[in-house]
Parts: C-alpha cells; structure tokens; sequence
C-alpha cells in the first residue's frame, strides 16, 4: 500500500515536509500499533509504518533502527518541533490522525494492510 493510501485511510495530517506526491511513491509494507518500542523491536520488518501514541525521540530512533519509513501519531497528539525536526533529518514522514489506535489499525487492515 502506498503512504498516501494511509493518509486518505486514516484522514491524516503529514507534519514534515513531504509532500503528497511524495507520499505516493513510498510503500508502506505493513503497520504496527504500539506503544512499547521493545514490540516494535520484536516484530516489525523494513517499510513499515508504526502506528503509536508515544512522543519522544526514542520513537524516532527506534524507527531508523528497523528500517520503518513512517509513524502516525493516533488519538489527534502533535509531535513537538524536536521530533518534527529530527524526522525531517532522517527522511521518515510523520502523520498524525485523531482516530484512536485500535480503530486506526482496524481501518488499515480493512483495506488491506497488514498489521
């Protein structure tokens, strides 16, 4: 499924600076809900998005660690200016939607996506 895909889904905001064209040619591969980052770790694979309610760079970190191109922040939270920052410096688009997770998973699934 493409990122913009996602976007439309889970009527999305895109807090970094791509683009919607550019959101249409990043794959998102699968999706993972969770808060506790030791889950990501666990069981995420490369080209996913990680869908969670936990703001800190840690979230970030743990991102560029497992080769995760996208996170979406549920329940309407907006990352600070650092996190916005240090994900533009990565490349890894931030979304935010204000659907909680159980229901932002559900959506994704139900159009397909792996989660």
């Amino acid at each position: 499924m493409k990122l913009i895909e996602v976007k439309n889904i889970l009527n999305a905001t895109v807090f970094t600076n791509h683009s919607d064209d550019y959101l249409a040619n990043v794959e998102v591969n699968q999706a993972c809900g969770a808060d506790l980052m030791s889950d990501v770790l666990a069981y995420v694979k490369d080209k996913g998005l990680l869908l969670t309610g936990l703001m800190n760079l840690q979230v970030i970190r743990t991102a560029e660690m497992m080769d995760i191109n996208s996170i979406c922040f549920v329940r309407g939270k907006k990352p600070s200016q650092d996190l916005i920052d240090l994900a533009n410096d990565t490349n890894l688009v931030l979304l935010g939607t204000e659907n909680p997770l159980y229901v932002s998973c559900g959506k994704l699934y139900n159009n397909g996506l792996i989660c």
